[in-house]
C-alpha cells in the first residue's frame, strides 16, 4: 500500500512508524506538516497515497486533505481522551495504566472514529521515555493494526459516541500547573513535576535571579538544605533540596529572552557556571568553566551500594563472570566529557575479573554520539566539534581494542550516527524489538568517524554500509537482524529489557565454547590491524571531519544549529522515501 506519514517532526516515533510500516512491505513517504499546509498538500498530489497516517501532529491537517483522503491521527491517550497534553495530564494525575488511540481525522480535535487502540502500564520514568518506549510499542502496534484493517477494508471503525467510551476534554497543561513551590511540595511532587516536563518544555523556575527550565529529576538519599538551595554538582547535573529531601536536575535551559546566547538545554552545571554566584558564597577558587566554582563537586562511586538512591549516569556492577557497564546520557548526547568519563569507566571495568562485559543495558536511549547541543553552545564549535570527536573516536578504540573478554552491545533503546558505531565496535549487539537505528550521518552534513568505515562494512557489507549511509533512513530493529547490524533481538518490554540482558549474558558466560571465542576474536583482531591499522581508519575518517568542521561554510554548522536552536532549515528534506515499492 501507497502510505503518505505527516508528521510535524521526524521524531523518535515518526521514524518507527516509517520504519515498521516499511517492514510490513509498504512504500512510505514522509512529509512534514512544519513546512505549511501547502507542503502537505503537495505531498498528497505528487504521491497520490492510499491512506496517510499521522504519527505525531502538533497542528491540524487541511480540511481538504483529511475530507478527500481516509487520515489516521495517533493520539497518545485512550479512546475518549481529547487534548493537546496527554501525557501530561496522565503523569500529573499518576496514571497507573494509559493507552493509544488511532483515530481518524475529522473537525473536532481527537473526536473521529476509533480505528485501533492499545493499552499500557505507565512507569515511574520522564515523560520523553515513556514517549520513545511504552508510548511508541503501543502506538506503532495500533498503527500496523489500523494498517490492517484498513487494507482488508472489512473493519468498521467505532465511533466514540459508543458506550463504553468515556469522553475527556484536557486542556493544554500550563507552566503554572508545572510550577514548583520548593518551600511545600516534598520530593515525590518535586519528582513529578520535573519528569512530567523532562524534554519539552521543562519546568519554568528562578535560579540566582534569572528564569531558566528545569529539564529532568531524580532523587538524592543524603544531600540536604534548605527548600530549594542549590546543593551540589555532580557530572554537570544541579543538586536541589526540597523541604524533605533534594533532587538532581540534569539539565538547564535558559529563555530565550534572557539575552543568553545558548538558550536550549544543556547539562545544568555549565549554564549555571555562567551565572553570578550568590551573595554570601564568597569569592571561591574558578575552576572549570563547565561548573559553577562556588558548589561542591560530589562524585558518586563507580560501583554504587544497592542501598544508595541517587543519580549518577555511568554505573559498573559485577555479577560473578559478568561484567556491566550501564550509562545513561539525556536525549543519548555524548559530550567531550561524557565521552572521557565513560572511556575511564571503560577502563576500570577491564581490571575487573570478567569474561564478559555488557555495555549499555539501560532502557532508552543507547548512545546519538556528539553532543550538538553542548558543541553549539561553546565559544569555538569547530574546536569543541574535533574534541568530542577524538574523545568518541578514544571511546569506540577502546572497546574495539578489548580483547581479552567478550564484550556485548545493549541497546534498550535507540541510536543514531557515532553511537551504532560505538555499539558496532562490541562482539554481540543485543537489541531491545522496539529500537530504531540510524546508522549514519547524512543529516547532519557529515562524512561520519568512530571507525565506522571499519566496522560497519565488516557487519553488513560494503553495499549495504554504501546505502545505510547514503539514504539515511531509520532502520527497526528487525532489518538490523535480518541484515546482520545486530546479532540478537530481544523481545521485552523497556521495563524488563534489563534482566533479560542480565539471564541472556549468564547463559554467554557459561557456554563451554566461550574461552575459543575469545581467542578467536584476539586472532581476528591481529589480523584485522595486520591488513589496515586501526590508525589508518581513523586518519582518513578525521581528516573528512577536519575538514568539514575547519570550513565556516559548510551545512554541517548551519544544520547543527538550526537543529539545536529549532529553527526553521531550507536545505533539510522535506519529503523521505522508503518502504517496498
Amino acid at each position: 500500500m501507497d502510505i503518505l506519514l505527516v508528521a510535524s517532526a521526524f521524531n523518535s516515533l515518526s521514524q518507527r512508524v516509517f520504519a515498521e510500516l516499511s517492514d510490513e512491505g509498504h512504500h512510505v513517504d514522509v512529509v512534514l506538516a512544519s513546512h505549511g499546509p501547502d507542503a502537505v498538500r503537495a505531498a498528497v498530489r505528487e504521491t497520490g497515497p492510499e491512506l496517510i497516517v499521522a504519527p505525531m501532529l502538533k497542528s491540524a491537517l487541511p480540511e481538504d486533505v483529511w475530507r478527500e483522503h481516509t487520515c489516521l491521527i495517533v493520539h497518545p491517550g485512550p479512546p475518549g481522551d481529547r487534548g493537546p497534553s496527554s501525557l501530561d495530564w496522565a503523569i500529573a494525575e499518576e496514571a497507573s495504566e494509559w493507552g493509544v488511540t488511532v483515530l481518524q481525522a475529522e473537525a473536532a480535535m481527537d473526536a473521529g472514529d476509533v480505528w485501533a487502540d492499545t493499552t499500557f502500564t505507565v512507569p515511574p520514568t520522564g515523560k520523553s521515555d515513556l514517549y520513545r518506549n511504552e508510548v511508541a510499542d503501543a502506538a506503532t502496534a495500533a498503527v500496523l493494526l489500523a494498517v490492517r484493517r484498513y487494507a482488508d477494508g472489512a473493519y468498521k471503525p467505532r465511533p466514540q459516541s459508543e458506550p463504553g467510551i468515556h469522553v475527556v476534554w484536557r486542556d493544554f497543561f500550563r507552566q503554572e500547573q508545572r510550577r514548583i513551590d520548593w518551600e511545600s511540595d516534598d520530593t515525590a511532587t518535586v519528582l513529578r513535576k520535573l519528569r512530567g516536563a523532562d524534554s519539552q518544555p521543562g519546568v519554568r523556575d528562578e535560579i540566582c535571579g534569572r528564569e531558566v527550565f528545569l529539564h529532568g529529576g531524580h532523587p538524592e538519599d543524603r544531600l540536604r538544605g534548605e527548600p530549594g538551595e542549590l546543593l551540589a554538582t555532580r557530572a554537570g547535573a544541579l543538586c536541589r533540596a526540597t523541604r524533605d529531601g533534594a533532587v538532581w536536575i540534569p539539565e538547564l535551559r535558559p529563555r530565550k529572552s534572557s539575552g543568553d546566547p545558548a538558550p536550549f538545554r544543556r547539562p545544568a552545571a555549565s549554564v549555571l557556571a555562567g551565572f553570578p554566584a550568590p551573595p554570601g558564597s564568597g569569592p571561591g577558587m574558578p575552576g572549570a568553566q563547565d561548573r559553577p566554582y562556588w558548589l561542591p563537586e560530589i562524585a558518586a562511586p563507580l560501583e554504587l551500594p544497592p542501598d544508595r538512591t541517587t543519580w549518577t549516569d555511568i554505573r559498573y556492577r559485577q555479577r560473578g563472570p559478568l561484567g556491566f557497564l550501564t550509562f545513561s546520557f539525556p536525549g543519548g548526547a555524548m559530550s567531550t566529557t561524557h565521552c572521557r568519563r565513560l572511556l575511564a569507566a571503560w577502563r576500570y571495568a577491564l581490571t575487573r575479573p570478567t569474561s564478559v562485559l555488557v555495555l549499555g543495558g539501560a532502557r532508552d536511549f543507547f548512545s546519538n554520539g556528539i553532543h550538538l547541543n553542548v558543541i553549539e553552545a561553546s565559544s569555538d564549535p569547530a574546536v569543541e566539534s574535533w574534541a568530542n570527536l577524538n574523545a568518541m573516536n578514544d571511546l569506540v578504540e577502546a572497546v574495539l581494542r578489548t580483547t581479552d573478554r567478550l564484550v556485548v552491545a545493549a541497546l534498550g533503546g535507540n541510536a543514531a550516527a557515532g553511537g551504532v558505531m560505538l555499539a558496532l565496535a562490541a562482539d554481540e549487539v543485543w537489541c531491545r524489538t522496539g529500537s530504531v537505528l540510524n546508522p549514519h550521518y547524512r543529516n547532519m552534513g557529515l562524512y561520519g568517524s568512530e571507525y565506522w568505515t571499519y566496522s560497519l562494512p565488516r557487519r553488513v557489507g560494503a553495499e549495504t554500509a554504501e546505502r545505510l549511509t547514503t539514504e539515511a533512513l531509520p532502520v527497526s530493529a528487525a532489518t538490523a537482524g535480518r541484515i546482520g547490524l545486530v546479532d540478537r533481538l530481544v523481545p521485552a518490554a523497556p521495563q524488563e529489557f534489563a534482566a533479560e540482558v542480565e539471564r541472556l549474558a549468564a547463559d554467554l558466560a557459561g557456554d563451554p565454547d566461550l574461552p575459543r571465542r575469545i581467542t578467536a576474536k584476539a586472532t581476528a583482531r591481529h589480523a584485522d590491524e595486520l591488513q589496515r591499522p586501526l590508525a589508518e581508519y581513523r586518519r582518513v575518517e578525521l581528516a573528512r571531519m577536519r575538514a568539514v568542521f575547519d570550513d565556516p561554510g559548510a551545512p554541517y554548522h548551519a544544520l547543527r544549529s538550526a537543529f539545536v536552536r529549532k529553527l526553521p532549515n531550507g536545505s533539510a528534506r522535506p519529503l523521505a522515501t522508503g518502504g517496498a515499492r
